[in-house]
C-alpha cells in the first residue's frame, strides 16, 4: 500500500488562521501610521503659518492680517508669497484650518488623531 504525503485539513485550517491574524495585524499597524503621518502634516502646515504669519509681522511693523485668509495670499514688500501654495488643508479633510486672526494676534489649532491632544500655533498669551 502505497502512503500519501499530504495535508491534512486541520493543518491548513490553522495555517490560514494564522495568515488571517498576521494580515490583520499588518492592517492595524498600517492604519495607525497614516494617522501619525496625518498628524505630523497637520503639526508642519501649522508651523509654516506661524512662520509665514510672524514673517508678515516683520514686514509690516508690528501688524498682522486682519483675517486668517488674508496670510494666504498676501505678498512680502519684496513681492514674495508668504504661503506660496496658499493656506494649507488638513490632509483628511481638504478643508482649510481654521483660527483667530486679529490685527494684534493670531491662533490656530488642529485636534490630532493619534492623540487625544490640541496642536495649537499662536502669539496670544
Amino acid at each position: 500500500m502505497r502512503k500519501y504525503s499530504a495535508f491534512t485539513l486541520l493543518e491548513l485550517l490553522i495555517v490560514i488562521a494564522i495568515i488571517g491574524i498576521l494580515a490583520s495585524l499588518a492592517t492595524v499597524s498600517y492604519s495607525s501610521a497614516q494617522r501619525r503621518a496625518r498628524d505630523s502634516q497637520r503639526q508642519a502646515d501649522l508651523k509654516a503659518i506661524q512662520n509665514a504669519m510672524e514673517q508678515y509681522y516683520a514686514d509690516y511693523d508690528g501688524n498682522y492680517p486682519l483675517t486668517c485668509d488674508g496670510i494666504g495670499g498676501a505678498q512680502s514688500p519684496s513681492g514674495e508669497s508668504y504661503l506660496p501654495t496658499g493656506l494649507p488643508t488638513d490632509p483628511k479633510s481638504g478643508e482649510e484650518y481654521e483660527g483667530n486672526c486679529t490685527n494684534a494676534g493670531y491662533s490656530f489649532s488642529v485636534d490630532l488623531e493619534s492623540s487625544e491632544e490640541n496642536f495649537v500655533v499662536s502669539n496670544l498669551q
